[in-house]
């Protein structure tokens, strides 16, 4: 008995098993932060000081310690790095600021933040002491609200007034928990200045008033000015000077009010991030994950020498260390420890209890997260630690002030630092734990229906369209149930020895072993459908001259690299410079065409002269008379006879030395490309062409550099448009020159400088209107020839003009730095279409992969790569007066995916040009 499937039905039912497999691996691969209670829960009491050894002696410390400040200031600068503050601009930029970390009463320290290094994970790992997941960029750009154990919320439940101004991302993840706010939004970076004007222009009322306890500021035109020009931009500067006047004015006030009796004021500056050397976040370069981090206060010892080292601390430390200087229990999923020298004045007895209660809340978390935490290092630490402080208690109730006191308190205090962070280590390295077993599931069932859908290709393309699984076959049958117990088996020694917690093994017993009879019903149809191809290839072949086929050097290049590509991504260096594996593949390419046009211009003569009658077997056209071989003369048509003398004409021709020659042109616009923008991870810090434009000093070369690129764009693009098209091309580019120049980008030569900088909104949107005009026209060229007319040669011209509109767009949103990758790529378009692909006769197959891979190659020209912080936000945002979501991702996602878009498109181009074939 066999079931025969229509190609619909086991398409849906494949993507159905798809969809559960990504589901799984997608569920293992983004792991869940560490386990913590909910808020009601967590309003436990503290825990007490250690008991002493012995009897009748008892702590009377049981209480949350009181606060160390009366008031505290938190000022964030969105994209601040460490060397803003500490480096050469620091000392330049922000004088005062330095003053205060050199010789004034304050700590200073570089924050290291995890990746992903964007604003919302990194404000929850401020305020909450976790350190969030990749899967927190999902939702970067709509926070929900922050129902887990925070900072804010302990604050507000303990009667504390909160008041903030900045980023709307905190009104958005702690609602109705301020006092007073007012929000801005954060995803417009081409505001620079009013998204801070709106934060300062609150600050002189609210320092005069003493009705807060915590203020916070956000500021977000540093992260805007990286964005859009970059770490080097001549505007870094005045905006650093900017922060140092507000934290100045915020210091002076704080300290001409603290009184003798009062408890002293801490101001915290720090940034939730850093920037990347092309002013973008979210990787783990050094630039993106230091930050600077400062405590000021009257209460610190005053600094006489010169800045030293900077000690490096976790960016989750602060949430324990203001949860200590607020008076307030340190949050229950904290994975940081308490900064030790903010507390270092306290008392010995105070500032052991202040890790004690960090040591205990860590250990709690270990205990909830960890089936088998006895066996931790770090709590084993803890409890010796614990047991030293108990001692260390006895004698100090009991009067004991000798230096003995003093020299065991020394060594409990090194004991707990050395505890807490082997906790926090052991705690940070569950976030970064894979569910392999979910992933291992996941995985099997892609790719039992990836091959599944690959050996029914052929009955699906079929005149029939059906697919027969077997059902009542005797192998198949014991097979489906082995597998089934099999899997069962595997599934409860995973699940029974697993000492971390499984996705796959919380699932209920029905739907595990529903999963595994999918396994095993697929594994069934993949052998069946394997047995069938087997089955008939023991036929006899009815031309067994048929079946003879050759395979050139470019097919076994293409097959070879495409499944190189994909074994590569099985190892995570390959992914993070998949660059170069591109880059490769293009230039073995560049390579393999350039021998096969060798052998197709200088091989054919003497084919004909010496085997007059031979004809290549495919030879269908100008040039293809690529081998000699020695075919029978009845087997070649006439046809074919008739093309080898047209081809004696093409070599003849002076297109022959371009054709020969294009090759190598690809190659050296390939090796331009890889020097204007260095991308992956290893030797993404380098220098490049790219950073030598932008920078502020050849501003006067970039401008030329971009006006010729966008002349050749029009050169390139205009052969294949209507006069109308034409006109609304150069329309468009020359608003695409002024757009660059009205927001500083680049100059016109009569301009002496570029002070007058805007946001350049009114020439942008100059441009849209030709991008939709041009759009609009290949639309109805489209249309038309689907309705009306069945003109092969229209349709075509509605693609070009579709294609060149998408270009004029692609112009405007590259930087003009990148220009030159536009340029590139139609040059490449065009020296491949009229001198390989044309000649050289290239079936759809072997065209569709070659266009695959240069639009893979272009991706990485631009600069791009597979972490997010190489994504261009600023590109989202060019002509919008105000944050838009919609528009704002279409045109963040093209202008990232520009290069394999135009490939894809000029892919139908050109297949819609050969119609004929």
């Amino acid at each position: 008995m066999r079931l025969r499937l229509r190609s619909g039905a086991l398409s849906a039912g494949c993507l159905l098993a798809e969809a559960l497999g990504v589901a799984l691996f997608l569920r293992g691969f983004f792991p869940l932060p560490v386990r913590s209670v909910s808020r009601g829960e967590a309003r436990a009491e503290p825990p007490a000081e250690p008991a002493p050894p012995g009897t009748g002696i008892a702590s009377n410390w049981t209480k949350i310690p009181p606060p160390l400040f009366r008031k505290v200031v938190i000022v964030l600068i969105d994209a601040l790095r460490d060397d803003f503050v500490f480096g050469s601009k620091g000392k330049q930029f922000m004088p005062y600021t330095t003053q205060v970390v050199e010789k004034g009463t304050s700590y200073s320290f570089i924050a290291e933040a995890k990746p992903p290094t964007v604003t919302m994970p990194r404000i929850k790992a401020l305020m909450t002491g976790s350190i969030p997941g990749f899967i927190d960029v999902v939702v970067n750009l709509n926070s929900p609200a922050l129902m887990t154990d925070n900072l804010i919320w302990q604050a507000k439940a303990a009667g504390k007034r909160i008041i903030f101004y900045g980023d709307d991302t905190w009104v958005k993840l702690f609602p109705k928990h301020f006092v007073e706010y007012d929000g801005t939004t954060s995803f417009f970076v081409s505001d620079f200045t009013e998204v801070d004007d709106n934060v300062t222009r609150h600050l002189d009322r609210v320092l005069k008033r003493e009705d807060w306890d915590l203020l916070i500021l956000h500021y977000l035109g540093l992260d805007h000015i990286g964005h859009v020009t970059g770490p080097n931009s001549p505007l870094v500067g005045p905006k650093l000077r900017e922060m140092d006047n507000i934290l100045k004015k915020i210091h002076i006030s704080l300290l001409s009010k603290e009184g003798e009796a009062s408890l002293p004021s801490l101001l915290v500056v720090c940034g939730d991030h850093g920037m990347s050397e092309t002013g973008s976040h979210g990787g783990s370069s050094e630039g993106e994950v230091h930050t600077p981090l400062l405590f000021i206060s009257s209460a610190f010892e005053k600094k006489s020498g010169p800045l030293t080292q900077l000690e490096l601390v976790q960016q989750t430390d602060l949430a324990s260390t203001l949860a200590v200087g607020l008076g307030l229990p340190i949050s229950r999923n904290n994975v940081g420890n308490i900064i030790l020298p903010v507390v270092g004045s306290r008392t010995m007895r105070e500032q052991l209890r202040f890790l004690h209660m960090n040591g205990f809340q860590l250990s709690t978390l270990l205990q909830e997260n960890t089936p088998a935490y006895g066996k931790d290092l770090g709590y084993e630490q803890f409890k010796i630690a614990e047991k030293s402080h108990g001692n260390w208690i006895k004698l100090y109730l009991e009067g004991n002030n000798s230096e003995i006191l003093l020299n065991l308190g020394k060594k409990v205090l090194k004991q707990y630092l050395e505890a807490l962070r082997t906790l926090s280590s052991s705690l940070s390295k569950q976030v970064a734990q894979y569910d392999m077993y979910s992933m291992m599931v996941g995985t099997v069932i892609i790719m039992e229906v990836l091959l599944l859908l690959l050996l029914s290709v052929p009955k699906a393309l079929s005149s029939r369209a059906e697919f027969e699984v077997p059902l009542s076959p005797p192998f198949f049958s014991l097979l489906f149930y082995l597998m089934c117990l099999m899997l069962c088996a595997i599934h409860v020694i995973v699940c029974t020895s697993a000492e971390s917690l499984c996705y796959f093994c919380s699932m209920s017993w029905l739907t595990a072993v529903g999963v595994m009879m999918l396994i095993s019903a697929l594994m069934c149809g993949i052998l069946s459908a394997v047995g069938k191809i087997l089955e008939n290839s023991r036929l006899p072949l009815k031309n067994a001259g048929a079946s003879n086929s050759s395979w050139s050097e470019v097919d076994v290049l293409i097959l070879a690299g495409t499944i190189g590509h994909v074994l590569s991504l099985g190892a995570s260096s390959f992914i993070e410079e998949e660059h170069q594996t591109w880059y490769f593949l293009i230039n073995t390419l560049c390579l393999a065409l350039c021998q096969e046009l060798c052998r197709n211009h200088f091989l054919l003569k003497e084919c004909d002269l010496q085997l007059g009658t031979t004809v290549k077997q495919n030879f269908d056209s100008i040039g293809e008379a690529s081998e000699c071989r020695n075919i029978d003369v009845q087997a070649a048509s006439d046809s074919k006879l008739g093309k080898a003398a047209s081809s004696a004409e093409f070599v003849k021709g002076s297109d022959k030395w371009i054709s020969l020659a294009s090759p190598w042109i690809i190659l050296i616009c390939c090796r331009l490309l890889r020097s204007l923008n260095q991308t992956g991870v290893q030797w993404a810090h380098r220098p490049d062409f790219g950073h030598w434009l932008t920078s502020s000093e050849h501003k006067s070369e970039l401008s030329v550099l971009a006006a010729v690129s966008l002349v050749m764009i029009f050169v390139l693009v205009q052969r294949r448009c209507s006069l109308v098209s034409k006109i609304a091309m150069a329309l468009g580019l020359l608003g695409v020159y002024s757009y660059r120049a009205a927001i500083g980008n680049v100059v016109f030569p009569w301009q002496r400088d570029s002070k007058d900088i805007s946001k350049g909104i009114t020439e942008a949107r100059f441009v849209y209107v030709f991008v939709l005009g041009i759009v609009f026209t290949g639309t109805k060229d489209l249309l038309k020839s689907q309705v009306i007319s069945a003109d092969s040669s229209v349709k075509s011209t509605g693609l070009w003009e579709v294609y060149s509109g998408l270009v004029l767009l692609s112009a405007l949103l590259f930087r003009p730095h990148n220009l030159p990758v536009l340029v590139f790529c139609l040059l490449i378009q065009t020296v491949m279409t009229k001198y390989i692909w044309r000649p050289l006769k290239f079936d759809a197959a072997q065209i569709t992969i070659m266009h695959y891979w240069f639009g893979q190659a272009f991706f990485y020209f631009q600069g791009n790569s597979n972490g997010i912080a190489t994504v261009d936000v600023s590109a989202g945002f060019v002509g919008l007066e105000s944050y838009v979501e919609i528009p704002a991702i279409f045109l963040t996602a093209f202008a990232t995916y520009a290069g394999p878009l135009l490939w894809a498109i000029h892919l139908l181009c050109y297949l819609s040009s050969e119609v004929s074939r």
